[in-house]
C-alpha cells in the first residue's frame, strides 16, 4: 500500500517545464535576405513619406531601425525639422543583394544601391541644401539585426566597393 502511495505521489509531482529550443526566424538564408530587402524597401518608403513639418511622420522610420542607426536618424530628422527644411522627390532602391547572414539569422548583411537623384532637401525658400557633389547613386553595405522577431536596419555604411550601375 505504501509503495502505491509513493508511486501515486510521484506521478502527481509537477514535471519540469520543457525548455523550448530556439528556432530560427527564417527557414533559409534566401528567406532572411528577402525579409531584409522588404525591410530596407519599407525603410526607404518611410523616409520618402516623412513630412519634416510633422514629427509624427518620423515614427515609421524609427520603427524599422535600431541602435545607433536609429539614434542617428532621430537626430538628423530632428535637426532638419528644427531648420524648417523639407524633403522633395523620392529615393529609390535600385539594387539589393544579400551578402551574408548569421547562422540563426540574428544578423543579415546586404549590398544596397539607392538612387537619390530624384530627391533633395530644401530650405523654406525652396533652395537646395544638399551638396552639389552628392552622387546620384548611394552604394551601401547595410546590416540588419533581428529584434522582436523581425529585421531592423542597424547600420548602413557607404560602400565604394558596391557597383550601382548596370
Amino acid at each position: 500500500m505504501m509503495v502505491s502511495i509513493v508511486v501515486m505521489l510521484a506521478g502527481c509531482a509537477p514535471t519540469p517545464e520543457p525548455t523550448p529550443t530556439p528556432t530560427a526566424a527564417f527557414a533559409s538564408e534566401e528567406e532572411a535576405f528577402a525579409a531584409a530587402e522588404e525591410t530596407y524597401r519599407a525603410y526607404t518608403d518611410a523616409l520618402n513619406a516623412v513630412d519634416l513639418d510633422d514629427p509624427a511622420t518620423f515614427e515609421p522610420v524609427f520603427d524599422l531601425t535600431s541602435g545607433d542607426f536609429e539614434a542617428a536618424d532621430r537626430q538628423t530628422l530632428s535637426e532638419l525639422h528644427a531648420e524648417k527644411y523639407a524633403f522633395t522627390g523620392q529615393m529609390t532602391v535600385v539594387r539589393f543583394k544579400g551578402i551574408s547572414s548569421h547562422p540563426s539569422f540574428e544578423q543579415v548583411e546586404a549590398s544596397v544601391c539607392v538612387d537619390v537623384s530624384g530627391s533633395d532637401v530644401v530650405d523654406e525658400s525652396g533652395n537646395s541644401v544638399t551638396s552639389p557633389d552628392r552622387p546620384d547613386m548611394n552604394p551601401l553595405r547595410v546590416t540588419f539585426v533581428l529584434s522582436d522577431g523581425r529585421l531592423r536596419v542597424d547600420r548602413a555604411d557607404r560602400d565604394p566597393g558596391t557597383a550601382c550601375s548596370g
